[in-house]
């Protein structure tokens, strides 16, 4: 037995077993591997928050481990682009989002070959993208939909089908197709250089790269479970492989669309694999997966308690976005479901209950008229101690709980104050009277500021400063709307946190 672990997830374990599982597909394919990476190639949260001790840039981890044999081809969405759809991890655009990934690989020395724009009809911002990318010496590719996919085989694989759209000229024998989220078109990309390699002579497999679901756990374990809230407005379900099953005697979980479209990919896979490739005739759609991901799970126990804690998580993150008008009626019932079958209910996230009595005492406290100031808030610090904020003359709730819990992990007492009540009245004044704004205390990222400024004088202000590293990952619970500010903030921090989306002290989602 290896020795134990001191975190639920053994990290290295897995990086070592998923670039093995890499390195095997490449030896066997011939000319060249393109590997379709599922999910998060960079900062893979969801991934973070249900495997305690995972790395959120394992992927890059890995691929760097395999710098001297790999490029990359980044597909994004056209439709995405002008619709400007937002990515929640990151709180940003597509368009956006594209562009900090690039800086993120170029950072870590990561080749990127090309850009392909997918479902491209002529749309402005997917034109703009071009230009910009184009200036900074990116090539771009602009591949319009291919007639038929993938349905019509016959079709799709010849050239009136992929053959429309352009090949992107590659060079290695390892060649990664990511994306800025889902849909952005990443298999067909693939599968049309395999056409246009075969049309030259050359051998080419297909491999993608999954974390979830993790084929060799249950459907309904609640790590896969997490992973269907995590896709709920997809409306991905985990099912037994039925191909898998028949073809090997094993049962393995894949996801509802891989299932689905099995079938016809591999009727694709079956007419563009060239001879040369020593793959073998993929069987199942779990076949065509590199999913080594059970091999760093040390600790199950603590795996299903943090995977339960996400599906909390994201039917709170699906309730607010439905206040907000961002979310969906049946997106909320798809989630609320997967809470029933784990037997979970909101108040068993530690942080709403004392989230919601901060709430009610700020309600009840004379001092504290105003509607405004019946919001709470909780942190859940690293020790598993919570603290609580709600609003005041000088905070609004969610930076009294961070300060409260910057105060705690500093050993500062309560009651001493960090900044002086005369700095936050000119702040707001300034907010207010010389910017517009209609702030009456400071948010979060006011308050942070101010707390930097005070460092330079103040000791205790200095020592608290120096615990807010030790905030991230932390979990905070808030019973109002967050501002795109605090959102933004608390993302920057690493918090993790959720609200009751409350849009007035009256309102009542608790149940």
């Amino acid at each position: 037995m290896p020795p134990s672990s001191p975190t639920p997830f053994d990290n290295a374990r897995y990086q070592a077993a998923q670039v093995e599982g890499i390195l095997d597909r490449v030896a066997r394919c011939g000319t060249r591997l393109y590997l379709e990476v599922g999910g998060k190639l960079l900062k893979d949260q969801h991934a973070a928050r249900v495997l305690p001790g995972f790395d959120p840039d394992v992927k890059i981890r890995s691929l760097q481990c395999l710098a001297d044999k790999l490029e990359i081809l980044f597909c994004v969405n056209a439709k995405d682009l002008q619709a400007g759809r937002i990515r929640g991890d990151f709180g940003m655009t597509y368009y956006d989002a594209t562009l900090r990934t690039l800086d993120d690989l170029k950072a870590a020395d990561l080749p990127v070959t090309a850009v392909i724009i997918t479902r491209y009809r002529g749309q402005e911002v997917a034109d703009m993208l071009k230009r910009r990318l184009t200036n900074r010496g990116t090539r771009v590719f602009l591949h319009r939909d291919v007639p038929g996919y993938p349905h019509d085989v016959l079709r799709v694989a010849s050239a009136e089908g992929f053959g429309i759209n352009d090949y992107v000229p590659t060079r290695q024998p390892l060649v990664v197709v990511a994306g800025a989220g889902p849909g952005s078109g990443k298999i067909e990309t693939a599968l049309q250089q395999m056409w246009h390699d075969q049309a030259a002579g050359r051998a080419s497999g297909f491999a993608k790269w999954e974390t979830f679901p993790v084929w060799d756990l249950a459907p309904a374990h609640p790590l896969n479970l997490a992973y269907e809230a995590a896709t709920a407005d997809l409306r991905d379900k985990n099912l037994i492989d039925p191909f898998h099953l028949e073809a090997y005697g094993v049962s393995a979980t894949n996801y509802n669309r891989d299932i689905e479209h099995f079938p016809v990919l591999r009727a694709l896979l079956d007419r563009l694999h060239g001879a040369g490739c020593a793959l073998p005739r993929y069987r199942s759609p779990t076949d065509m997966c590199i999913n080594r991901c059970s091999v760093g799970i040390v600790d199950e126990a603590a795996i299903i308690a943090a995977s339960n804690q996400e599906i909390i998580r994201r039917y709170l993150r699906y309730r607010w976005e439905r206040v907000i008008g961002r979310g969906r009626d049946e997106t909320v019932e798809v989630s609320r479901e997967l809470m029933r079958a784990g037997g979970l209910e909101v108040e068993h996230r530690p942080v709403v209950v004392p989230a919601r009595q901060a709430a009610e005492a700020a309600r009840q406290d004379p001092r504290k008229g105003h509607r405004g100031a019946w919001c709470g808030a909780a942190m859940q610090l690293p020790d598993g101690s919570i603290v609580t904020g709600s609003n005041s003359p000088l905070l609004y709730s969610t930076a009294a709980a961070v300060f409260n819990a910057v105060k705690r992990l500093a050993g500062i007492q309560d009651n001493l104050p960090l900044l002086s009540s005369l700095a936050i009245e000119h702040m707001v004044r300034l907010e207010s009277q010389v910017l517009g704004g209609s702030s009456e205390c400071l948010d979060i990222g006011q308050a942070l500021k101010a707390l930097s400024i005070a460092a330079a004088y103040n000791p205790a202000a200095e020592a608290c400063f120096e615990q807010l590293p030790l905030l991230r990952r932390c979990e905070l619970h808030m019973t109002h709307l967050p501002t795109e500010g605090d959102q933004r903030v608390l993302r920057q921090l690493g918090i993790m946190f959720t609200t009751d989306a409350l849009l007035a002290p009256g309102d009542d989602l608790y149940a």
